[in-house]
């Protein structure tokens, strides 16, 4: 698996020790794409579905995809999620590097 797959896999267990909530999915793939090509995103879905980390196989994610491209989770979705990645030191899209 490529050095980033398990960096990010290792981030999303630290910041989601029970799982991924269902109502964080979507808003959860909008962020990451906000760093990650269409291919990394798919890659990290489909692992994640291969190690049981998400209650989902690897169409449900690859549909969750589709629907960020076409249908952006709502402010306080994406809000929700951002809070808790910067928790664990994910970098956040909208702030200056």
């Amino acid at each position: 698996m490529p050095p980033f797959l398990n960096a990010i896999i290792d981030w999303l267990r630290a910041g989601y020790p029970d799982g991924v909530p269902e109502a964080d999915y979507i808003p959860l793939l909008a962020l990451l794409r906000h760093r990650l090509s269409d291919e990394e995103v798919r890659a990290l879905a489909t692992e994640l579905a291969g190690t049981g980390d998400l209650p989902a196989d690897t169409t449900d994610i690859q549909v969750m995809i589709t629907k960020v491209t076409n249908e952006m989770p709502s402010e306080d979705d994406v809000a929700r999620v951002r809070a808790r990645l910067a928790a664990r030191a994910w970098p956040d899209p909208e702030s200056p590097e």
